[in-house]
C-alpha cells in the first residue's frame, strides 16, 4: 500500500494506492485545507496520511511507501522544499520532518513531476510522455519509460519561461514574451480582463458567442498552447502530450483550436506535418488526482508492462 499526498496552495489530495490490485487508481481518498506555514502543513499532512492509514487498515510505518508532491522549488534526493510562497515554506526539510512524524521514509517531489508519474502510471502509458500542465502558469513533466527526467538542474520541462516573442508581454520570471505569458491560465485573464472568476472560461464561452474580439484572444490562446506542445515534441519528441492542471477542465472547448492551431502548422510545414502533432495530444481523464498518484509512486520502480486502469 502506497500513500501519496498532493500539497497545493488550499488543500492536500491525498490517495492509498494499491499496488496488489493490479491498478495504479486510488483505492482511498481523502482532502484535507493545506495550512500555511510549516507546522500546519506538516501536521495536516500527518493527519491524512493517519485516516488513509485508519481507511486501509495499514499503519503508517507499514506503508511501502509516502510520497508528497508539492509546488515550487523541491530537491528531490533530500527532500527539501526551498521555497512554496503559497504555502509559507522556505527551505524547510519537508521530507525529513514528515518522516520523523510518521515513522516511514517520505519521497518529496515537485508536483507538476509528480502528476506526470501519475500519469504514466493511472492511464497505462507507454514510453515517452509528457505531462503539459496549463494552469496558473505552464510547465511540462517529463517521463521516459516510466522514470522522471529531471535535468542537471531540476529545470527540464520549465518550458513556460521560454520566450518566444522579445516584444511580448513582461513575465513573472523577469523575462520579455515568455510561452507562459500566452499559454497559461494567468495569460487568458490578460488576454480577456472580466470580473469572471475563471477568464478562460469566459474568453472561449465569448468566442464560441462569436465576439471578434474574443476569436482573437483565443487564437494567441490556442496558438501558444500549441507552441508548447510543438516544443515538446521537437525538444523530447515524445510519444504521448497529457494535457492536466486546471485548464484542462475547458475540454475540447480548449483543445479544439489548439488541435485547429497544429493543423495550421502542419499545413504550412511538410515537416511538422510528418510529426502528427495532433494525435499525440490527450486530455487528462476527469478527478484523477493525477498528482497525488505520482507523489505515491515516486519510489516505485517503473513498470514495463502496461496495467489495467480502474473503471
Amino acid at each position: 500500500m502506497r500513500v501519496g499526498l498532493d500539497i497545493g496552495g488550499t488543500k492536500i489530495d491525498a490517495v492509498a494506492v494499491d499496488d496488489a490490485r493490479g491498478s495504479r487508481r486510488p483505492v482511498h481518498r481523502v482532502r484535507l485545507a493545506s495550512g500555511f506555514g510549516s507546522d500546519e502543513v506538516l501536521g495536516n499532512a500527518v493527519e491524512a496520511v493517519r485516516r488513509l492509514s485508519s481507511l486501509t487498515g495499514v499503519p503508517p510505518r507499514q506503508l511501502t511507501s509516502v510520497g508528497v508532491g508539492i509546488p515550487g522549488v523541491v530537491d528531490p534526493a533530500t527532500g527539501r522544499v526551498g521555497h512554496a510562497v503559497n504555502l509559507g515554506l522556505v527551505d524547510v526539510p519537508f521530507g525529513d520532518e514528515l518522516a520523523g512524524r510518521l515513522g516511514t521514509p517520505v519521497c518529496v517531489e515537485n508536483d507538476v513531476n509528480a502528476a506526470a508519474l501519475g500519469a504514466w502510471h493511472a492511464m497505462s502509458l507507454q514510453g515517452s510522455v509528457a505531462y503539459l500542465n496549463l494552469g496558473t502558469g505552464l510547465a511540462a513533466g517529463i517521463v521516459l519509460d516510466g522514470q522522471l527526467r529531471r535535468g542537471a538542474h531540476g529545470a527540464a520541462g520549465e518550458i513556460g519561461h521560454v520566450p518566444v516573442d522579445p516584444a511580448g508581454a513582461r513575465c513573472a520570471c523577469g523575462q520579455r514574451g515568455c510561452l507562459e505569458t500566452v499559454a497559461s491560465g494567468s495569460a487568458a485573464a490578460r488576454l480577456w480582463p472580466t470580473p469572471a472568476p475563471h477568464p478562460a472560461r469566459a474568453l472561449l464561452d465569448a468566442a464560441a458567442a462569436g465576439d471578434a474580439e474574443a476569436l482573437l484572444a483565443r487564437a494567441v490562446l490556442s496558438d501558444g498552447v500549441a507552441q508548447a506542445v510543438r516544443l515538446l515534441a521537437l525538444a523530447v519528441d515524445v510519444q504521448t502530450i497529457v494535457v492536466g492542471g486546471g485548464m484542462s477542465a475547458l475540454g475540447d472547448d480548449l483543445l479544439g483550436p489548439v488541435r485547429e492551431s497544429l493543423a495550421a502548422q502542419a499545413a504550412a510545414s511538410s515537416f511538422i506535418a510528418s510529426l502528427d502533432l495532433a494525435s499525440r495530444l490527450v486530455l487528462l481523464p476527469a478527478g484523477l488526482p493525477a498528482a497525488a498518484v505520482g507523489a505515491a509512486m515516486a519510489g516505485a520502480p517503473a513498470d514495463p508492462v502496461p496495467v489495467a486502469v480502474a473503471g
